[in-house]
């Protein structure tokens, strides 16, 4: 009986190490990707053309002096708490380096430009705000 029982136990360990081995290693069913084959590049792998000058604003230069960082955080809660705000306008990229304040990225409206320039002016340590936000037309 024992060695039944043993036997049982080894016979469901290997099986279930089996389906674990297979379950690692096997495709998902939404991985398009083949052997082989490269993948086809990305929707969004253009740069903008702003971007590829050295005087635009991208999130690799954003400042880290503890002034700047805790603007951006106090612009961040400002435009996320707006709840009349799209998700794309929640979304934008904020920059801030010595109190300039650089909004980046696309609204769906020129009133959705206007209320983020308008949630941040107001906030301490602003000296001036960029405002590059693009209206989204499609």
């Amino acid at each position: 009986m024992r060695n039944a029982i043993k036997l049982i136990s080894l016979t469901l360990a290997l099986a279930c190490s089996a389906s674990i081995a297979t379950a690692q290693t096997a495709p998902h069913a939404n991985d398009q990707s083949k052997p082989g084959v490269a993948s086809p590049a990305a929707d969004n792998s253009d740069m903008n053309e702003r971007d590829k000058g050295t005087a635009s604003q991208t999130p690799q230069k954003q400042s880290n002096a503890k002034t700047d960082r805790t603007l951006l955080a106090e612009a961040r809660k400002a435009v996320v708490k707006d709840e009349s705000l799209s998700t794309t306008a929640h979304n934008v990229k904020i920059l801030v380096k010595n109190g300039v304040v650089t909004l980046r990225g696309p609204v769906k409206s020129a009133e959705e430009k206007t209320r983020i320039e308008e949630l941040i002016k107001p906030l301490a340590g602003v000296n001036r705000i960029d405002n590059k936000l693009d209206i989204k037309t499609n």
